[in-house]
C-alpha cells in the first residue's frame, strides 16, 4: 500500500550575512552615502541654472522647465519599483547598476547640444535614480549590527538633508563660474567611486533573488498617473491650472489611471507596488507624517530663496547660501540621535522635531521687507535642529519589524509617497503664495484712489523728493505696493507651515513604540 506524500518542508530563506566592521563599515558607508547624496543634489542644483542652460541651448525659460519636470516625473515612477526590482536582480546588483547608469545620464546631460537632447538625458537619469534612496536605507541597514542600526540611518538622513540644501548653492556657484554642464558633470568621479567600492565590498554579500512576473498592469498604470499628476503639478501655474484644456486632461488621466491601479494593485497576487505595505499601522501613520511634513518642509525650501531673489534682489548664489545653513545642525546632531534613538522612544523624538519646526516658521511670519541677512538666516540655521530629529525616527518608525528580504520595498514606497508629496507640496504652496499676495495687493489697493487726500498727498511728496514723474511716481507706488503684498503673502504660507506641522503631530501617535532602529533592527512593541 502507497503511503500518502509527505509535503516538503519550504526551504527557510538564507541568513542574511554579518554585518561589516572596521575600515570596510566605513569605507561602505561612505560609498552608499555618496551615491545617496549624488541623487538629492541632482533634484534641485540644476533649479538655479535653468535661465542660463535655457539661453545657451536657445529656448525659453518655460521650455527650459522641463529639465526638472521629466526628472522629477522619471523618479516619482521609478521609486516605487524598487522592491520589485530588487527580487528579481538582487539589491547589490540593482544599486549599482542604478549608480554606473547614472553616471552615463549625468554625461549625456553635460554633453546636450539641445534640449530635446538633454530631456531624454533627463529622463533616463530621472529613472535610473529611483532605486538609490530605498535601497540606500536596506544596503546600510544591512551593514550594520541591528543595535547600531539607528546610526546607519543617521548616517543616511545627513546626505539626504545637506544634498537638496546644498544643490541651489552648489549650482549657482557652479554655473556663475564655470558652465552649467559641470553640474552634471561633478556626478561622473563621485559615482564611479562610490560604485566600484559598492561592488567591491558588496559583490557576495547579494540579497536573493526570484523571478516573479511581471505586473505589466499595473506598471502601465503606474506610469500613467504618477508621469501625468507630476506634469500637471509642475506647469500648472504656468498654463493658469484647469483653464487649460492641457491640464484638465492629464487631471482626468492621472485620477482615471489611479483608479484603476489602486484596484488592480490591491488584487493582483504580484503587484508591481505592494500597496498592502499600507495596512501595517506603523508604516501608514509614519509614512504619512513623514511624506506631509516633507512636503511642508520643502515647499518653503523652494519658497524662501525664489522671494529673496524677486524681492530682495539677492543674487541667486547668495540666496542659497543663505538657506545652507540649514544643514549645519542637521549634520552635527545625525549622528547624536543615532545614539539615543535606541534609548528613547522614536515618537516623543519625532514629536519634537514637528514643534520645533512649527516654531520655526512662525519664526519666519514675522518677517518684513527690511528684514538683514542675519535675520534670514537665523531661523533657517536653527531649523537644522528638527532636521536632525525628523529623518531618523520617522524612518525607524516606517520600517519597525520589517523583514530584510521586505525592506527595499517598504523604503520604496514610503520613499515615492514622501517625494512625491514633496512636490504636491512645492506647487501647492508655489499657488497659494501666488493667491495670497494677489489678495493683498487687492486689500492694500483699496485706498489708493486719486480721490483719496492721503494718497494723492503721498505721490505728490514721491514727485517732489525722487523727482519723477506722475506715472513713474504711480508705478514706485504699485512696486512698493506688490513687494508687500508678496511679503504678507509668505508670513500667511509660513503661519499655515507652523500649524499643519502642529496637526500632523497625532500620526505619529497612531504607530506603536519603537525602539532601536529600523528594518529587521526594531520590532514594533
Amino acid at each position: 500500500m502507497n503511503q500518502p506524500a509527505v509535503p516538503a518542508t519550504p526551504p527557510k530563506p538564507p541568513a542574511p550575512p554579518p554585518p561589516l566592521e572596521g575600515g570596510r563599515l566605513i569605507l561602505a558607508t561612505i560609498a552608499v552615502a555618496l551615491a545617496t547624496f549624488m541623487n538629492v543634489l541632482d533634484t534641485s542644483i540644476a533649479n538655479v541654472a535653468i535661465p542660463t542652460i535655457s539661453g545657451d541651448l536657445g529656448v525659453s525659460v518655460d521650455e527650459g522647465t522641463w529639465v526638472i519636470t521629466v526628472f522629477a516625473a522619471a523618479n516619482a515612477v521609478s521609486i516605487p519599483l524598487t522592491g520589485w526590482l530588487t527580487q528579481r536582480f538582487g539589491q547589490v546588483r540593482l544599486f549599482v547598476a542604478s549608480i554606473l547608469s547614472f553616471v552615463l545620464a549625468s554625461w549625456l546631460c553635460g554633453i546636450a547640444p539641445s534640449l530635446p537632447f538633454l530631456l531624454i538625458a533627463r529622463v533616463l537619469q530621472g529613472a535610473v535614480a529611483g532605486p538609490l534612496i530605498p535601497l540606500s536605507q536596506a544596503i546600510l541597514l544591512g551593514s550594520w549590527p541591528k543595535d547600531k542600526s539607528s546610526t546607519a540611518l543617521a548616517f543616511w538622513a545627513m546626505t539626504t538633508t545637506v544634498g537638496p540644501i546644498a544643490g541651489p548653492a552648489l549650482g549657482g556657484w557652479i554655473t556663475d563660474s564655470y558652465n552649467w554642464s559641470w553640474i552634471f558633470y561633478i556626478n561622473i568621479p563621485v559615482g564611479l567611486f562610490a560604485g566600484f567600492v559598492t561592488w567591491n565590498i558588496y559583490r557576495n554579500r547579494e540579497s536573493p533573488t526570484r523571478k516573479p512576473p511581471i505586473d505589466i498592469v499595473g506598471l502601465g498604470l503606474l506610469i500613467a498617473w504618477v508621469a501625468s499628476l507630476q506634469i500637471l503639478l509642475d506647469k500648472g501655474k504656468d498654463l493658469d491650472w484647469f483653464n487649460s484644456p492641457v491640464i484638465v486632461g492629464l487631471g482626468v488621466v492621472a485620477l482615471v489611471s489611479f483608479a484603476f491601479f489602486l484596484v488592480w494593485e490591491l488584487t493582483e497576487p504580484n503587484p508591481i507596488v505592494d500597496l498592502r505595505l499600507f495596512g501595517q499601522r506603523n508604516f501608514l501613520g509614519g509614512t504619512i507624517a513623514i511624506s506631509v511634513a516633507y512636503g511642508v518642509f520643502f515647499g518653503n525650501l523652494v519658497l524662501l530663496p525664489q522671494w529673496m531673489q524677486e524681492y530682495l534682489n539677492y543674487r541667486s548664489v547668495d540666496a542659497g547660501l543663505v538657506t545652507a545653513p540649514l544643514g549645519v545642525f542637521a549634520v552635527i546632531l545625525a549622528p547624536v540621535v543615532g545614539r539615543i534613538l535606541p534609548r528613547s522612544d522614536a515618537r516623543v523624538i519625532a514629536t519634537c522635531a514637528f514643534v520645533l519646526f512649527a516654531v520655526v516658521f512662525f519664526m519666519r511670519s514675522k518677517y518684513v521687507i527690511e528684514i538683514d541677512t542675519f535675520h534670514l538666516v537665523l531661523p533657517t540655521l536653527l531649523q537644522g535642529i528638527p532636521m536632525a530629529l525628523f529623518f531618523v525616527p520617522l524612518t525607524a518608525i516606517i520600517l519597525a519589524g520589517q523583514p530584510p528580504g521586505r525592506i527595499p520595498a517598504a523604503a520604496g514606497l514610503s520613499n515615492f509617497v514622501r517625494v512625491f508629496c514633496g512636490a504636491v507640496g512645492t506647487s501647492i504652496a508655489t499657488n497659494a503664495w501666488n493667491n495670497r499676495t494677489v489678495l493683498h495687493h487687492e486689500r492694500l489697493t483699496e485706498q489708493a484712489s486719486i480721490d483719496n487726500p492721503v494718497f494723492r498727498q503721498s505721490i505728490e511728496n514721491t514727485q517732489t523728493v525722487l523727482h519723477l514723474s506722475e506715472p513713474s511716481a504711480r508705478a514706485l507706488f504699485d512696486f512698493q505696493l506688490t513687494t508687500q503684498a508678496a511679503m504678507m503673502g509668505l508670513n500667511d504660507i509660513f503661519y499655515i507651515s507652523a500649524i499643519i506641522f502642529l496637526a500632523i503631530i497625532p500620526l505619529i501617535w497612531i504607530t506603536k513604540s519603537t525602539r532601536g532602529g529600523g528594518g529587521g533592527a526594531a520590532g514594533a512593541h
